[in-house]
């Protein structure tokens, strides 16, 4: 095997053009594939940036012919040569206008045959591509994908500097508390019976920071939750985490408006449209019927309660007779796009999101078609066509339950409908503010009321006088940024002293012995002047996800686990030894 003493690279394949023809150069990658033509042999040649093709000729040198006859694909070479310009000319390629001819050949490295081909079409199984991690790595659209996440990361950290922002990193091993996930924990050997949790996000440190004084902070954080995993979660990610010192909701949303415009400017050279729109949290819920809406269609959710309420169709009239309510859609124009067979489609992702069904209206030539319009009068007929803004060839479809169900089904359906039919513009970039978010949410399993975002959230300044009244009817000064219907990042104004601290603990139900051992260096901080402070945080592989139109963060993630939370290159979870389970004082009861 050769070696690269003496010999020093010189460019990347790609640096490689028409105003480099006769110079000398060395290049130093990985055998795309190798073509032997008898007297010549040419191979492409691939590095991070791209491929160029090289030439060996038996008449310059035979004992470089011979070394390039025995290479392999994925085979790590070292090569110096003279650029020449093409006769025939790739145009698939960037340096598709020269080639390299070869004076010299180093064999750094061989290969095994990879199991899986180094090329950005190959069919190949998601698991097999994290097996082989190392490999799936080196095609040319992952590099793309990592070459963006850097650029993304070193965008953020210029803008936010500029800014006054201090990069600050804070603890890994931390300390268990409730804020919403399950913590991943880590069992202490040196304190046995204690436990480490690592961080869902940076949360209470950084509040304490601006409590420290530091005034703005950020840090590209990685942070760790045990939940259900999904397209757009992974256990560890990574986030762009910000909190500022004596500001307001605009301030904070400011900011971020300008990082974001900042960062799609210089990385897809995008000019995004600011302000956001801003929405409160009960209109998104009325009409998209999520909290976090994708805006770049209609489709929007209408309230036909007061129409339908005494119409005589059993279904509509207990509904709201039960204080529940009658929502529809219009799915203007697209009423002969949907058979019987996938409007029922449609009904089983209505009870899905715990709907008893959904009905349905087309509206034709011949006026309305639907298995409900014989329990409905005329009047009431004409009152739904007006609300809805109903012409031919629309399709009307309805649900009638509890608000909160009848809204969330006919959002997932609304979304179901405009991926079928195709009418979302996949190159918009439609940026969305979520606000006034309820204070608490009520968790039915738990027969309580929680946190709709963390117990740090600052109620808006009106609602204060509610906490011992009705805390259910309280708004946060809360705000989520939402693209093209995901969440990319939310945040708030928070708590920052101590006896509305103490309130929203109360009102969650904690104990004051409970609050002090769960979270009591963070009030005994606040007992020492903290500002008010606010801020925000970002999903850094989700940003990625949607600027580089990819299905899920794995693809942006170097090393990700899969949908059961599992590496399949490392293997980990693994089973941990004996004699290291004994040091942590910790028994296993079972292993499955």
């Amino acid at each position: 095997m050769d070696n690269i003493c003496g010999l020093k690279r010189t460019n990347y394949c790609n640096d490689l053009t028409m105003s480099f023809v006769e110079k000398e150069v060395v290049l130093m990658g990985w055998v795309q594939r190798a073509r032997d033509l008898g007297g010549l042999i040419f191979l492409d040649l691939r590095d991070r940036t791209g491929i160029v093709q090289v030439a060996f000729d038996i008449n310059d040198s035979a004992e470089n012919f011979s070394k390039a006859k025995e290479l392999g694909s994925e085979y790590v070479i070292a090569i110096r040569g003279v650029v020449k310009e093409r006769s025939s000319k790739n145009n698939n390629i960037a340096t598709g206008d020269i080639e390299v001819f070869a004076k010299e050949l180093r064999i750094l490295n061989t290969a095994k045959t990879p199991p899986i081909y180094i090329k950005d079409d190959d069919i190949v199984s998601e698991d097999l591509r994290l097996k082989y991690r190392y490999l799936d790595l080196r095609k040319p659209k992952m590099q793309y994908n990592f070459l963006m996440r850097h650029k993304v990361t070193q965008s953020v950290r210029n803008f936010l500097s500029k800014e006054g922002f201090l990069e600050i990193e804070t603890p890994i091993l931390t300390k268990p508390t409730p804020e919403g996930a399950r913590d991943y924990l880590v069992p202490s050997r040196v304190n046995k019976g204690h436990f480490y949790a690592l961080p869902q996000s940076p949360q209470l440190f950084k509040q304490l920071l601006m409590t420290s004084g530091m005034d703005r902070y950020f840090q590209i954080a990685k942070c760790f939750r045990d939940e259900d995993l999904r397209a757009d979660r992974q256990p560890e990610f990574t986030q762009i985490d910000c909190e500022m010192s004596f500001v307001e909701i605009d301030d904070v949303l400011d900011v971020t408006e300008r990082l974001m415009k900042t960062v799609f400017h210089e990385v897809l050279n995008m000019e995004i449209q600011t302000p956001f729109k801003r929405m409160k949290w009960q209109e998104a819920m009325d009409r998209y019927g999520s909290d976090k809406p994708d805006i770049r269609f209609g489709f929007e959710i209408n309230d036909v309660s007061d129409i339908v309420k005494d119409c005589g169709f059993k279904v509509f009239d207990e509904a709201v007779l039960s204080g529940g309510t009658v929502r529809a859609i219009n799915l203007n124009g697209y009423e002969a796009e949907f058979s019987r067979k996938s409007i029922d489609a449609l009904g089983e992702t209505a009870k899905t999101y715990g709907a008893k069904g959904l009905a349905w209206m087309r509206v034709t030539e011949s006026g309305i078609n639907s298995p409900i319009a014989k329990f409905l009068s005329e009047d009431v007929l004409n009152s739904i066509v007006e609300k809805m803004g109903a012409k031919k060839g629309d399709l009307l479809l309805f649900v009638a339950d509890k608000t909160m169900t009848a809204l969330t089904s006919l959002g997932h359906i609304r979304l179901e409908a405009a991926k079928k039919l195709g009418v979302i513009d996949e190159n918009e970039f439609a940026f969305l503010y979520v606000v006034e978010f309820p204070l608490y949410e009520y968790n039915e399993e738990e027969n309580r009321y929680v946190a709709a975002h963390h117990p740090f959230t600052a109620p808006i300044d009106e609602d204060l006088k509610l906490f011992n009244s009705s805390p259910e009817n309280m708004h946060a000064k809360a705000y989520d940024i939402v693209l093209n219907g995901i969440e990319l990042g939310g945040g708030s104004i928070r708590i920052h002293t101590k006896d509305v601290q103490d309130k929203m603990f109360e009102a969650l139900g904690f104990t004051k012995e409970e609050a002090e051992e769960k979270f009591g260096f963070l009030l005994n901080a606040f007992q020492y002047g903290t500002p008010p402070h606010g801020g925000i945080a970002f999903g850094l592989d989700r940003l990625l996800m949607l600027m580089l139109k990819r299905d899920n963060i794995r693809e942006v993630i170097a090393f990700p686990k899969n949908q059961n939370a599992i590496c399949p290159m490392t293997e980990a979870p693994a089973i941990a030894d004996k004699n290291a389970l004994q040091e942590l004082g910790i028994e296993l009861s079972a292993r499955k």
